[in-house]
């Protein structure tokens, strides 16, 4: 079904793929070209150089075409650029309301900041899609993508790459640099083949591809900030829409990027929406080197499920139907681990009735499920059939409003109704908490992106839990015709009519503000009570003082448990009213702490005495000047937390941002699960700590790291640090990853805010 090959390989003719072994070293086809020269035949490679503005092929300084951000993040990053002295957009910006277009939550504060987003559009020349036409990504594809562009996001399932397209999810750090003219740095990366293979069964959708894949990649890293390049023969035996559907998932690989060679489907993708000059074939070169492979046949896939709470817990359905009582038990006991309250009991076999697994739900939904050919295979799946009268509900909500006028006029949606399932308009909201919250203890089942604790609406510090499987919009309908009992779409006899697709561009051209190119100085931006500007954020000190405020040693940290998704992201506009929900899920003493240590730095700040502000520093200060006599002027006191991998999923910088207005100077991990959660650190002033071992330190110790600008100055990355306990002082070893010379300026700086302003100024 896949296989990982345990070597790169050379990719001839884009068909055959030859191992990067011994034996290929003699081989006729590529021992007369080195692997440095193939890697520049990849599609990837080609794309990079051609945006990248350093002069150097392996540090690449990018400057991306366009950009998209949704209503949870575009007022964060507009507010940071503005800070930083931006004038007006200067490359096609797209601000959508996906996320909080319900308005649902805390008054007037979401349409608050639509309407904020629609006078910054106006001021600075940017693109306006109003709630309800298009969740981000199918906007992007339909409006945005093309062959060899480069589009940055601030979403982190930014993937257009079937459309030839490569895309990146980042926090919005890295957008307001784009904004002031600034770049995206990074080392090239390397690129892995995804070679398709074959033609999969008429029941299997793409989210059954996705998972199959996930389930393999990610727990060894095999992708992780690479770009996924997908090739091979079986990509002709997809539609466009059904690629799209693979490659928004590879966003839970970890993957930094993705791109698909194109062909005559994508280019009439094109001409359906009107944009013909948006089309041009992308293939690699005769010899291309790849420095791994993903082989799928995609003939062999089933079926698949991914169990709660990560993507790549995955199954597939008939293995997990045939082992309920083995998979559900390892599932409730990996749970337990990862809900970390006592107080709530987690089960799934409780919903085994009959010998089946029983689900309370069905969702599809956003930039994942609610594609045109999802949602018309389900509709000919429910034709004539209901999901009945009893706990089971269906949900669908198609992603765009041209997808939905399509629906319409093809009797799609007249099917669903008529059997049960509640027709919805564009929103994102089922994939992080805000739309169709199960009931507590429910179990869902989703054709959208996440099924993350906390994701789907649960509070664990509450006592509530619900809980979220990963499957195809086929399978959820199947599951919804037998009303509720686990279903694979193998199992559903049906003849699946695949409507043709008619474009509407009519109501984008009524509804959709573009003003790009077209900036109005004088236009004001509209504020609500609870859009706020940046706190002022402090440089550097040379000297730092560090208390461990919250210590998690789970495998994997994901940013929703950093900062909650749901109806928290009302307050992403306020930076002071949403950090107050930092970790809340997950380490709820986590803010009280930080902002108990907050307190010495600030009194530092107007010349007083740390120690009197925040007496428990006293003893501490005292064991550290026995060693290292320090002046209040170069010290600087705050907090760090520990995590073993965190970083994981969402790009929402809130995840750093939120730490550092509470006085959050470091995290320490023994990796970082995404680049893009290390840039958010970076942008906002963090230094982002590795430590290997075991940590020599405990949850409420202190760290004293001497000399942190010098050693930033001086571009180490290994930095002196001590536990400071008990009147003792441990050494130990703090490790950094390269950083480039603008990422150091940054750290030094306090925020990238900070740093634009010293630019500024310093150009002045």
């Amino acid at each position: 079904m896949v296989k990982l090959y345990e070597t790169g390989a050379f990719l001839i003719g884009g068909t055959k793929l030859i191992a990067d072994d011994a034996q290929a070293k003699s081989n006729p086809e590529v021992c007369n070209i080195s692997k440095e020269e193939a890697r520049k035949n990849t599609i990837a490679y080609s794309i990079l150089q051609a945006h990248n503005t350093s002069g150097d092929e392996n540090n690449l300084k990018i400057k991306f075409d366009c950009m998209a951000s949704h209503d949870i993040t575009y007022v964060g990053i507009i507010q940071t650029a503005r800070a930083s002295g931006m004038e007006k957009f200067p490359i096609p910006y797209v601000l959508t309301n996906c996320h909080n277009s319900l308005c649902a939550v805390g008054g007037t504060i979401n349409e608050d900041d639509h309407m904020f987003g629609l006078s910054a559009a106006k001021k600075y020349g940017g693109i306006y899609v109003p709630a309800h036409q298009a969740v981000i990504h199918q906007f992007m594809r339909e409006m945005m993508s093309g062959c060899g562009k480069m589009i940055l996001g601030s979403d982190s399932h930014t993937r257009y790459g079937a459309l030839g397209t490569m895309a990146i999810g980042e926090g919005g750090g890295e957008l307001a640099k784009q904004l002031l003219c600034q770049t995206y740095d990074v080392k090239t990366p390397e690129v892995v083949c995804i070679y398709l293979t074959g033609k999969p069964q008429p029941y299997v959708g793409p989210q059954d591809v996705a998972l199959a894949i996930i389930g393999e990649v990610f727990a060894n890293g095999y992708v992780k900030n690479k770009v996924m390049e997908f090739v091979g023969d079986g990509i002709s035996n997809l539609n466009v829409e059904y690629r799209n559907g693979i490659d928004v998932m590879t966003t839970e690989t970890t993957c930094l990027s993705s791109v698909w060679r194109t062909d005559d489907a994508v280019k009439e993708y094109y001409d359906i929406h009107g944009r013909k000059e948006a089309y041009k074939e992308l293939n690699p070169g005769d010899v291309a080197y790849y420095d791994g492979v993903v082989y799928v046949d995609l003939s062999q896939i089933k079926p698949m499920i991914a169990m709660p709470f990560h993507p790549s817990n995955t199954y597939t359905i008939d293995e997990l139907n045939a082992n309920l009582e083995d998979i559900l038990a390892d599932v409730e006991k990996k749970a337990v681990k990862t809900i970390d309250n006592p107080n709530i009991k987690f089960e799934l076999r409780n919903k085994i009735k009959n010998g089946k697994l029983y689900v309370d739900q069905g969702v599809i939904a956003g930039c994942a499920g609610g594609t045109y050919d999802n949602i018309c295979d389900c509709a000919d799946i429910l034709a004539g059939k209901n999901i009945g009268a009893d706990d089971f509900a269906l949900s669908v909500y198609p992603s765009s409003q041209p997808t939905f006028i399509s629906l319409v006029q093809n009797g799609a949606i007249e099917k669903l109704m008529t059997a049960g399932a509640t027709v919805r308009s564009a929103f994102c909201g089922p994939c992080f908490g805000a739309g169709d919250v199960p009931s507590n203890s429910g179990l869902s089942i989703r054709h959208s992106t996440r099924n993350f604790p906390n994701r789907e609406g649960s509070k664990p510090g509450n006592g509530q839990i619900a809980s979220v499987a990963l499957m195809d919009a086929r399978s959820i309908a199947a599951t919804a015709v037998n009303k509720g009992y686990l279903t694979p779409a193998n199992e559903i006899d049906v003849n699946f009519t695949k409507p043709k697709y008619f474009f509407n561009k009519q109501v984008y051209e009524n509804r959709v503000y573009n003003g790009f190119g077209k900036a109005d100085p004088t236009a004001e931006l509209k504020f609500g009570p609870n859009i706020t500007d940046w706190p002022a954020m402090t440089e550097l000190k040379e000297n730092l003082i560090l208390k461990v405020v919250s210590f998690i040693t789970d495998p994997v940290t994901t940013t929703d448990e950093l900062i909650p998704s749901g109806e928290t992201s009302s307050y992403r506009s306020n930076p002071l009213g949403l950090a107050e929900f930092t970790l809340s899920r997950k380490d709820p003493a986590y803010v009280g702490r930080a902002k108990e240590v907050q307190v010495a730095q600030k009194a530092l700040e107007q010349g007083k005495c740390a120690g009197e502000a925040y007496p428990e520093l006293k003893p501490i200060v005292k064991t550290i000047k026995e060693k290292f006599p320090i002046n209040h002027d170069v010290l600087g006191v705050g907090s760090t937390i520990y995590a073993v991998k965190p970083g994981d999923g969402s790009a929402r910088e809130q995840a750093a941002s939120c730490q550092k207005v509470l006085g959050g100077w470091a995290n320490i991990a023994k990796e970082y699960a995404t680049k893009r959660y290390r840039s958010n650190l970076i942008n906002w002033g963090m230094l982002p700590f590795t430590f290997e071992g075991e940590p020599p330190f405990e949850n409420g110790d202190y760290i004293f790291i001497p000399q942190v600008t010098t050693a930033l100055k001086e571009k180490k990355t290994e930095f002196e640090a001590y536990v400071v306990k008990e009147g003792q002082m441990t050494p130990f070893t703090l490790k950094m990853g390269e950083l480039t010379d603008d990422e150091r300026k940054i750290i030094l700086a306090g925020c990238l805010i900070n740093y634009n302003k010293n630019k500024a100024k310093n150009q002045g």
